[in-house]
């Protein structure tokens, strides 16, 4: 039994080489299958390729002149973090529902630039009933001109009846009287004209306080407010209102604070030269000099305020970074080598192929190719001693990635 259980199960092993094959020519349909796909993917992928015009993201660098080498001894050495004189949080003059936020934080915005609208349909509301009262008051003088002027009339013919003694004095002086009238009222009139603009002047600024606008240039730093939200200018002792709808800082603005001991604060006078530096890119100096000392003291930390301005700056400095400060000597600065020729820029800007060292300098949204001769490095930097003036922008780092994706004339998009 169990041997023809054994032949029954080889039986339908077996192969039956004589019934038809259902799936004939089915390899070759595959095959064709399979070429028509890679070559459909190959003409996607062609035509899919980045033309010379299509923005390529890159982060840039500032070109920086050399400035008078700073001695390696300081007089004073402290620490501060960069602040904006110019930071304001943008609120609105009244107390309404935010309609619309137009923009986002790290956006860069222009003095008037329009950054949220409010509500405004009482606004308009209250403007065109100021309009509609302006034009009935202008109704109404038209109307007292006309009355006026057949008041004259009706006067210019009583005195000619007068005269011939056909209108009797009573009659004169009610035509006289009924002109005077309407002179008053005319003039009544045209105040209430003055008025009625007045009022329409103020509800129009009503209404225009419902957009929101930048009060400098800068970059937006916070975005606070979202569509649907009520706004005011002052705290309304709950959490469902805010007070602002975004944060703006003037970037030309920063400089450094610094508070430095009080036993030390006679080392540091105004004008003096300070070398700066990053706590984020410590190979990196910024030349700087004190814009002056705070004539007051904190008894509680024992130090006084220094402002100190940068003379030169890019866009890695942002605000409330930690700095090192090293306050020097005139003496020892005048004293120093001239600077050095050339300009600094990061050494992963510079790259060099068959034709030589060159770098990409950002102009007008795109790139252009600039042969470059190099010197010898300063930390992180190269000392580029041709092909660059200083001041402009470059790529800042040109990694193969970047290379391949780049030429000259290639359009770009800055990312800081």
């Amino acid at each position: 039994m169990a041997e023809q259980d054994k032949k029954a199960l080889l039986e339908e092993l077996k192969l039956d080489r004589d019934a038809p094959a259902s799936s004939e020519g089915r390899p070759l349909k595959w095959f064709v299958t399979i070429a028509l796909a890679g070559g459909v993917g190959f003409a996607l992928w062609a035509f899919d390729l980045p033309s010379a015009e299509a923005p390529v993201p890159v982060r840039t660098a500032v070109a920086q002149g050399s400035s008078v080498s700073a001695p390696s001894d300081s007089v004073l050495d402290a620490t501060g973090y960069v602040v904006a004189r110019r930071q304001a949080t943008v609120s609105a003059k009244t107390t309404g529902k935010v309609i619309e936020v137009l923009i986002e934080e790290g956006v860069v915005v222009a003095e008037g630039q329009l950054l949220a609208r409010l509500d405004d349909s009482i606004p308009r509301a209250q403007y065109e009933l100021a309009r509609s009262q302006l034009a009935s008051a202008d109704a109404s003088l038209a109307e007292l001109e006309v009355n006026l002027k057949q008041a004259e009339l009706d006067l210019e013919r009583t005195q000619g009846l007068a005269t011939r003694n056909l209108a009797s004095q009573a009659d004169l002086d009610r035509d006289a009287l009924s002109v005077e009238g309407l002179i008053a009222r005319l003039e009544r009139a045209r105040r209430d004209i003055a008025v009625a603009e007045r009022s329409m002047a103020v509800q129009k600024q009503l209404l225009d306080d419902m957009q929101i606008r930048a009060p400098f240039a800068g970059v937006v730093i916070a975005k606070a407010a979202q569509p649907g939200e009520m706004i005011s200018p002052i705290s309304a002792g709950g959490g469902f209102t805010r007070t602002g709808i975004c944060t703006i800082v003037d970037m030309a603005s920063l400089e450094i604070e610094v508070d430095v001991n009080e036993s030390y604060i006679n080392r540091v006078y105004p004008e003096q030269p300070v070398q700066v530096v990053l706590n984020a890119y410590p190979d990196d100096a910024y030349p700087a000099r004190v814009i002056a000392i705070i004539p007051a003291a904190d008894r509680n930390k024992a130090t006084v305020r220094v402002r100190v301005g940068l003379l030169e700056r890019d866009g890695r400095v942002l605000p409330d970074m930690g700095v090192r400060v090293a306050f020097m000597q005139e003496e020892e600065t005048s004293a120093a080598a001239e600077p050095e020729p050339g300009v600094l820029v990061p050494g992963a800007a510079v790259a060099e192929d068959a034709e030589g060292a060159f770098v990409y300098v950002v102009e007008d949204d795109a790139v252009n190719r600039r042969a470059v001769r190099v010197g010898g490095r300063d930390g992180a930097r190269v000392r580029v001693l041709t092909g660059l003036s200083g001041g402009e922008l470059v790529v800042a780092q040109l990694s193969a990635e970047v290379l391949d994706t780049l030429a000259d004339g290639q359009a770009v998009t800055t990312l800081n």
